[in-house]
């Protein structure tokens, strides 16, 4: 299990300085408040991920469309029957 603790004192820069955004929890509030912030960060981040994906596969979707649209129209200008839908 890893120690909230000693994640959060590597993160001092050379002037002593933590770089989280509290100082080392001294109570289970602070503890409780800073666990809960670090699970919003993920959250946040995981949101923003999914929804990068989301667009790109709508994306990918809208190219795909395109593209048999146009094969369709370079099959017809050819001469070639499509395949029946």
């Amino acid at each position: 299990m890893v120690d909230v603790k000693d994640d959060m004192t590597n993160n001092v820069d050379s002037e002593g300085y933590s770089a989280a955004s509290t100082a080392d929890p001294k109570n289970v509030q602070e503890l409780t408040q800073y666990v809960q912030s670090l699970l919003q960060t993920i959250q946040d981040k995981f949101q923003n991920m999914s929804d990068q994906i989301l667009t790109r596969i709508d994306e990918m979707g809208t190219r795909i469309d395109d593209l048999e649209k146009n094969i369709g129209d370079l099959m017809t200008q050819a001469g070639v029957e499509g395949p029946d839908k």
